[in-house]
């Protein structure tokens, strides 16, 4: 019987690293949502200032990703890695110190531009490290950090934040990463060879190629139908993972009429079925690969059907007990961490010298549903004094993702560069 090398071993400690800066980034993405309640006190803040705020991360964040995956693909894991999470926990801390609106707004900006590498770079790394037929399973995996780590930390913040004040919450969470940005630093290295593949990592490089060459490949591949597809898909996600990391417990405690503390706790459980559907989805995906099916159906049949399902949050609106919605919210939740498993899509399509400017190209565009989908929300919330059309929107932007990978996506097969000016009718201008 054939044991693990010590190479095959080692791969899952590099996952590890990936679950934990995901968990981080995450972490330091919606730490604000938990300062919310008090911060728009504090501040005076109306729901639409409010948007605007926690829309702040994703303006830079969103504006970065493709030169942050432009970078990706020339540095590589190891120290841009460890750089960027330094970074964007140092601007975390600093968060606990502000005493203006600005600062905060401006100190929101840099952890954006900081985070931007991360998600090309975790992409990479699963690429670099595990074979197709496990990379659902391995995305998934670092996909799920999003959601346990918030389902973990949400509770235990929102005492932090009742205990030691709104300020306690930025220095806890900052802290953390500056020691996982260092463990980070000390533990990873690229495998000697891609997973599965002759070719050689970012470590070793790549053959030369010429500035126009370059240029004319990432012009294929950012105007390729299938990266179209994913794009639009991963924005309608997106959306639905913005409202639960932004004003999800906000919605708790001015719609439903929680307590702080109980919000805390409740605001975790959807989080927590997210988790789930996330480790459905990879593990789905990988199953039906091994079953035989062809990579756009094992990839899609998870992406389409939790696209499908998020709108059931409009449920909550009609709901009147908390512990109802609660497990209505938890039931879209679990449907958009379902449909988490695109990211192994790229690593499908794309070949591995341009990994991470694709990966930055979909980052771009779901994101932008970071600066869409808070101050939406905000503007119906002030207009409207109700969260019911905002719910209404996110899943009719849902239904539309679905459509775009069932309609524009096609056939799931990589690219191919080197005759790619005579095969326009793969792309999309």
């Amino acid at each position: 019987m054939p044991t693990a090398t010590p190479l095959s071993r080692k791969r899952y400690l590099m996952l590890l690293l990936v679950f934990g800066g995901t968990v981080l980034n995450f972490a330091d993405r919606t730490n604000l949502s938990v300062a919310a309640p008090t911060l728009k006190h504090v501040f005076h803040l109306d729901p639409l200032a409010l948007g605007v705020l926690f829309s702040a991360y994703a303006w830079t964040y969103v504006l970065a990703n493709i030169p942050g995956g432009w970078i990706v693909d020339r540095i590589g894991s190891r120290v841009l890695y460890a750089g960027a999470l330094l970074v964007w926990s140092a601007f975390t801390v600093m968060q606990g110190t502000v005493t203006r609106f600005g600062t905060l707004f401006g100190l929101r900006l840099g952890v954006g531009v900081a985070e931007a590498p991360t998600f090309p770079l975790n992409n990479r790394v699963v690429t670099l490290w595990f074979a197709q037929h496990e990379r659902g399973f391995a995305t998934s995996t670092y996909l799920v950090g999003q959601y346990v780590g918030m389902a973990a930390l949400t509770t235990p913040l929102f005492w932090i934040g009742a205990r030691f004040g709104w300020r306690a919450i930025f220095f806890t969470t900052g802290a953390i990463g500056i020691v996982w940005a260092l463990a980070w630093l000390l533990v990873y290295r690229d495998p000697p060879t891609v997973a599965s593949e002759p070719a050689p990592t970012g470590e070793r490089r790549q053959p030369a190629r010429s500035a126009s060459q370059s240029w004319r490949e990432l012009s294929v591949v950012l105007r390729n139908r299938q990266i179209v597809a994913i794009c639009a898909g991963k924005f309608a996600s997106l959306s639905a993972l913005y409202f639960f990391l932004t004003w999800f417990p906000t919605y708790l405690i001015d719609e439903r009429h929680m307590a702080v503390l109980k919000a805390g706790a409740a605001a975790s459980v959807p989080f927590l079925a997210a988790s789930v559907g996330v480790l459905i989805g990879g593990g789905l995906s990988d199953w039906l690969l091994r079953r035989g099916a062809a990579v756009g159906t094992a990839r899609k049949v998870p992406i389409v059907t939790g696209l499908l399902l998020v709108p059931s949050m409009t449920l909550a609106a009609f709901a009147h007990a908390n512990w109802l919605v609660i497990a209505i919210m938890s039931f879209a939740f679990f449907s958009q961490g379902l449909a988490s498993v695109s990211w192994s899509l790229i690593g499908d399509i794309v070949p591995p010298h341009l990994l991470g400017i694709a990966g930055g190209a979909v980052n771009f565009a779901g994101n932008v549903s970071g600066i869409v989908t808070p101050i939406a929300v905000g503007y119906i919330v002030k207009t409207t004094g109700t969260f019911t059309w905002a719910l209404v929107l996110l899943g009719a932007i849902a239904v539309a993702g679905a459509l775009c990978y069932v309609f524009l996506l096609g056939e799931v097969r990589q690219i191919e560069l080197a005759d790619a000016p005579e095969r326009e009718v793969e792309a999309v201008g």
